[in-house]
This record gives structure tokens, sequence and C-alpha cells, in this order.
């Protein structure tokens, strides 16, 4: 079992930077496949950013590429979402989610664990 608490949301204006954490519970965090998943009002949940349980393997949605980073550090049981050049269109809940696997998963049904989700608002 593990339980995930997102922190970092909130209102940024157009152009500027957020930092996202994940925090999770139970010690075999470095077995978990991580990804950071965001949804807005009316739309599906999708892909932001995954990275491998070693975290030498990312990859990112091609809408954020170049603008966000996603990172982990094992030892603190974190995952971090990096954000900068924020737009409008990032506005979203973002979610983290977890698995038990070696790879990076990039959809979402493959995740077993998620978090309850926080606010990111980009004003224009």
């Amino acid at each position: 079992q593990v339980q995930l608490v997102e922190s970092g949301g909130g209102l940024v204006q157009a152009g500027g930077s957020l930092t996202l954490s994940c925090a999770a519970s139970g010690r075999t965090f470095s077995t978990y496949a991580m990804g950071w998943f965001r949804q807005a009002p009316g739309q599906e949940r999708e892909l932001v950013a995954a990275i491998s349980w070693g975290g030498s393997r990312n990859t990112c949605a091609d809408t954020v590429r170049g603008r966000f980073t996603i990172s982990r550090d094992n030892a603190k049981n974190t995952v971090d979402l990096q954000m900068s050049s924020l737009k409008p269109e990032d506005t979203a809940v973002y979610y983290c989610a977890a698995v038990r696997s070696i790879g990076v998963i990039t959809t979402p049904s493959e995740y077993r664990y998620w978090g309850q989700g926080t606010q990111v608002t980009v004003s224009s």
C-alpha cells in the first residue's frame, strides 16, 4: 500500500514557475514508477511526466517539454514536478500516481495508487 500526498499547487501568473511535490509513504518507494497527470474541467486525465523507479529514465508530454521537469529522491520518498514558463492552458488539478514497475509508465489506467490532487491555476 502506498499513500501519496501532493503539495505546491496554487495561483501563478503566466510565465511564472511552481514546483509540485509528491510525498509517498512506505519503505519500497524505490520500486515504484511514478507519474504526474493533470485534469482540466471537462477533459480527460492526461500524462504530464513520468519517471522510472531509479530515476534514470523519464518522459513528458509534448505540451510541457522544455518547460516541466520531473525528478525523484528515493531517499526522501518524494517526486517533484518543476514547472516553468507556465501558461493559462496548464491550469488543472495535478495528480501524482504510483505503480510497482521497472518501466516508465505513461497510461493512467496502469497506475495503481493516486494522490488527492493539487490545483494549479495560471492567470493570463
